[in-house]
């Protein structure tokens, strides 16, 4: 009888295979890390539809023990499915009801339990649960992610209206590489749980973004988006009302590209002097397409800058718009940009010279039916020139590949629950890594609604847009987010759930603000133009003031600097990190990253729960009489001191001490009895105390709200 009922399991199992591979087209990837496991294995599988457990059951090499809720196993529709396999009910809160899947692990067994304990309504992680980690702690077997990707799009997950949902999209299983639960010995107790629990959410965030592929083209993976999230699905709207869905954008990306191709040379760097919209974006995909490089230059930094850039880049050829010149009173910037050799292209005439009926037919069959896999391009080419601000010195350029923004892309929806379902209000420049790399490819690649809106400096403007549109997602810097909530209505963001900080270090005022007005708690990060979103706090995650842990995929080095206690110099590698430089002593010529680590110039201290405190820029460090003075950590305080006030701390030359600091402030009755006093109070020693206050009409600023520190210089030069 037992043999009889064998042989029905097996056949059972095999015609479910049979039938799962045709109707989802199942592929299991990663069988190598699965033997490489060993026996005495804990299985951890994402949970996004109730086809999962099936899923698993039937795709495993061989049978293994599932740990169910015990309150589930008392479901009556799913106890045929238990009849079929090993289980092993666990109560979750009963302190002891792991006790018999120690015991299982103990002798070898493999063990399947979903960390998240539930199916997910966001699509991405849900909450992971310690108990699997402290299982791995207490028996020592080895930890194996395995990845579930399609059955979120099935009509089996719970993200109706959420997402584009099918009866049968294809699925894929990927076994991650095998991973021993990492615990310091010292740790014990409640930190010991945390840390288990943390390095299980890194585990599982970390399997979610190796299941993502970022070998591809900007190109390529617009055009899967589109049989993703559906061709008709409404992707973008900007400031003219003008609308695109997935359709719509890759048909004006073909014009686009096809009628600039005659005026530009595959491998050039093309300037793009436009402001955020739908054209740009289009501009944008349709130069990457044909193997032109995008420069997007950034209109408020001045002429002298923008030569600058110009030249490091060898930039011969300007794409802009005689409307948005004449609107933006960019003249005399084009002007000096004529007489520095640079020819300007005017996306005027080539809608009157090369765009009719025909030519827009012919572009939208193409777009409504082009295949990715059939579109060609290298993932490691070049596909975006951005500009470092030049607050420091003169201007670099960073070159991105097209596989750099997808990794990033990757990076960050899984770690954030971005969904198709969400409205991002954009208000960040193109020419900003921020704007471009995360505010427009991020929503573009993952079917959410962006709303391009040309500046982010229209403050009042923008809290009405947002509650207009029904925004869940608002991006910016701390001075542009601060800037909204101060102008908003208490209810212009009650749709909005994600507010991602990032560009500069989020003010305490900042934050209260949005919290104590809006209820809502900021996601402070940290990222750079040279490798885009690099850490970030989460919800999963959260402690003010610090910039939250590395994403997935970038590995972090931290060397000590002499003088400096409690941080380091940070280094970054990962699939993100830049192609490299643009420098002005070799123009034209790709700088990478000495084996591959990327230079921060960032002092940073890293916790042992791994959460990242920037202490301030290398060059922001000053030694005064033999101590390191933070400058960054000395205008946390003032700030304090004369809130809302414009400011900056910095060094100049000093016979008698190597270095002084001077306060430059926009405060004219400032004194420095008042900031001595402060800032003693706060701890500081006189040394880091500045001996001088110069003030100013205007601070000066880059067109990012960050300092202008060689402006700066000048002007204390001028006394």
């Amino acid at each position: 009888m037992a043999n009889k009922t064998e042989k029905l399991k097996d056949f059972l199992f095999a015609f479910g295979r049979l039938v799962l591979r045709f109707l989802f087209r199942v592929e299991v990837r990663g069988m190598e890390h699965y033997h490489a496991a060993g026996e005495r294995a804990l299985i951890l599988p994402n949970h996004v539809s109730l086809l999962d457990p099936v899923l698993v059951a039937l795709f495993l090499p061989a049978p293994p023990i599932f740990a169910i809720n015990s309150y589930v196993a008392r479901w009556l529709w799913i106890r045929p499915f238990l009849a079929l396999m090993r289980t092993l009910p666990v109560d979750p809160a009963n302190p002891f009801g792991m006790k018999g899947l120690i015991a299982e692990l103990k002798k070898g067994g493999r063990c399947v339990v979903f960390p998240e304990g539930r199916i997910s309504t966001t699509g991405g992680l849900m909450k992971i649960y310690d108990g699997a980690a402290m299982l791995a702690d207490r028996t020592g077997a080895a930890l194996l992610p395995l990845r579930i990707e399609g059955t979120q799009f099935s009509r089996f997950s719970y993200l109706a209206g959420k997402f584009p949902l099918r009866w049968f999209p294809k699925i894929t299983l990927t076994f991650l590489p095998p991973r021993s639960l990492d615990i310091p010995k010292e740790a014990h107790g409640q930190k010991r749980r945390e840390m288990a629990q943390l390095f299980l959410t890194d585990l599982m965030r970390d399997a979610a973004y190796r299941a993502l592929n970022h070998r591809k083209t900007l190109f390529q993976a617009l055009l899967d988006a589109r049989d993703t999230y559906g061709a008709s699905r409404l992707i973008a709207v900007d400031a003219t009302q003008k609308t695109a869905n997935y359709t719509q954008m890759i048909a004006a990306a073909l014009v686009l590209g096809d009628i600039a191709a005659p005026v530009t040379r595959k491998g050039e760097n093309v300037g793009i002097l436009l402001p955020s919209s739908i054209t740009t974006v289009a501009l944008f995909l349709g130069l990457t397409r044909l193997g032109r490089v995008p420069a997007m230059i950034n209109f408020t930094t001045g002429a002298k800058n923008v030569l600058s850039c110009s030249a490091t880049a060898r930039i011969k050829t300007v794409i802009t718009s005689r409307r948005f010149v004449e609107a933006g009173k960019f003249g005399a910037l084009v002007e000096s940009m004529k007489e520095g050799g640079l020819n300007f292209v005017w996306l005027e005439d080539f809608a009157s010279a090369n765009v009719g009926v025909f030519t827009k037919i012919r572009a939208w069959l193409k777009a409504r039916f082009m295949s990715s896999s059939k579109a060609k391009g290298n993932p490691d080419s070049p596909a975006l020139i951005l500009f470092t601000s030049g607050s420091e010195g003169t201007p670099k350029g960073v070159v991105l590949s097209h596989a750099n923004i997808i990794a990033n892309r990757n990076q960050v929806i899984s770690t954030l629950d971005f969904t198709p379902s969400d409205v991002m209000m954009n208000a960040m420049p193109m020419f900003h890594v921020f704007g471009s790399a995360i505010g427009t490819m991020l929503p573009l690649l993952t079917g959410m609604k962006n709303f391009y809106y040309p500046t982010p400096l229209h403050y009042r403007l923008i809290p009405m847009i947002a509650y207009n549109i029904d925004a869940t997602v608002v991006l910016g810097t701390d001075t542009f987010i601060y800037g909204f909530a101060r102008n908003a209505h208490p209810y212009d963001f009650y749709r909005v759930r994600i507010v991602p900080a990032s560009g500069e270090k989020v003010r305490e005022r900042t934050r209260k603000l949005w919290s104590d007005k809006f209820g809502i708690r900021l996601i402070e990060g940290y990222g750079t133009t040279e490798a885009s979103v690099i850490a970030g706090n989460t919800d999963f995650y959260h402690r003010p003031g610090t910039m939250g842990r590395l994403l997935p995929g970038i590995d972090a080095r931290i060397d000590p600097v002499p003088g400096i206690d409690g941080g380091g110099r940070c280094y970054l590698k990962g699939a993100n990190v830049m192609l490299g430089y643009l420098k002005a002593d070799k123009p034209g010529v790709v700088q990478p990253p000495e084996d591959g680590w990327y230079d921060t110039g960032d002092i940073i201290h890293m916790d042992d729960f791994g959460f990242m405190t920037i202490k301030g820029r290398a060059r922001r460090f000053a030694k005064v009489g033999g101590e390191m003075i933070s400058l960054t950590a000395l205008e946390e305080d003032i700030d304090i001191l004369w809130p809302g006030v414009k400011f900056a701390v910095v060094s100049a030359q000093d016979e008698r001490k190597g270095e002084q600091l001077i306060l430059v402030t926009e405060k004219q009755d400032a004194t420095r009895d008042e900031l001595s006093n402060f800032l003693k109070r706060q701890g500081h020693a006189e040394v880091s105390i500045p001996k001088k206050i110069m003030t100013v009409p205007e601070l000066p600023l880059l067109g990012s709200g960050k300092t202008d520190y060689p402006r700066l210089a000048e002007l204390i030069a001028k006394g």
